[in-house]
């Protein structure tokens, strides 16, 4: 996947868990409360990455069968190595061209992939064909520009230093991560019951390492940006942000993390 003049490389999935994967976890259960579909469907998981998203829904949402569908051969393979149950099957996939029948799903989600794919668009009316009527298409993504904090303090540290990542900043990338434009696309799409929210998790790191160290795996847009850096361009950020960053009493950053989430439902009668 490509924007703003850089690659956002996807291809570890090791280094993507300890990037944000871990902070991922407790959204994609938040997100499954909020659905409250009831068990023994069959989903489709839209841009799985590393499975977190599949694996909550086979076990918080009980889910007969989960079908993960992924470009990356890094993150596929990741999600198969670690996923020892039988209702996991993960495959690689387009967003924008699905692999699977017409109605094959009671369910079709997707988290935190929506602003990577080149049509997003084509990835809503993708998922819309592949439910059943009367179906549901939910997904949720990152609040880049506003309190997803570990990204936004990166991100405001590095243009601080350096203008010319502006265009790289995925709160400025990704205007369409807003409930706003997101419930527009999915009316677009012939969606009904279009609804929003916003989902807010804990990120608490133990010390500033805990925080650093992940931007230097090179998984996603910030970590990509990091590790091109000049080595001193890079210390300067290292230490803009470690003077910077908030800390309480016994060491930890306390930050949050805020994914807005949209659910809807397929008409009845498919037009």
């Amino acid at each position: 996947m490509t924007g703003g003049g850089q690659e956002d490389v996807w291809a570890e999935g090791e280094q993507y868990e300890r990037y944000v994967g871990r902070w991922s976890r407790p959204v994609a259960c938040e997100f499954l409360d909020w659905l409250g579909l009831p068990p023994g469907l069959c989903w489709l998981d839209v841009g799985c990455g590393t499975g977190e998203l599949s694996r909550a829904v086979a076990e918080r949402a009980k889910a007969d069968q989960v079908v993960g569908l992924d470009l990356s051969a890094g993150f596929l393979a990741y999600a198969r190595h670690i996923s020892g149950d039988r209702r996991l099957r993960f495959e690689r996939g387009d967003a924008q061209a699905l692999p699977v029948a017409d109605g094959a799903f009671d369910a079709a989600v997707s988290g935190l992939v929506l602003n990577f794919v080149p049509a997003a668009e084509k990835a809503v009316l993708e998922m819309r064909r592949a439910v059943r009527p009367g179906g549901t298409v939910a997904l949720y993504v990152w609040d880049y520009a506003g309190e997803m904090q570990l990204m936004r303090r990166f991100w405001d540290a590095a243009v601080a230093l350096d203008p010319g990542a502006t265009e790289l900043d995925e709160g400025r990338r990704f205007p369409i991560c807003r409930p706003e434009p997101l419930a527009k696309l999915f009316r677009d799409a012939g969606l009904e019951t279009v609804e929003t929210c916003s989902i807010d998790v804990p990120t608490v790191f133990r010390d500033f390492d805990d925080y650093w160290s992940p931007f230097l795996g090179g998984q996603g847009p910030a970590p990509s940006y990091c590790v091109r850096l000049p080595e001193a361009r890079r210390t300067e950020l290292r230490e803009r942000l470690r003077s910077t960053l908030p800390r309480d009493d016994d060491g930890y950053i306390p930050l949050i993390a805020r994914a807005f989430a949209i659910r809807s439902r397929v008409p009845a009668v498919v037009s």
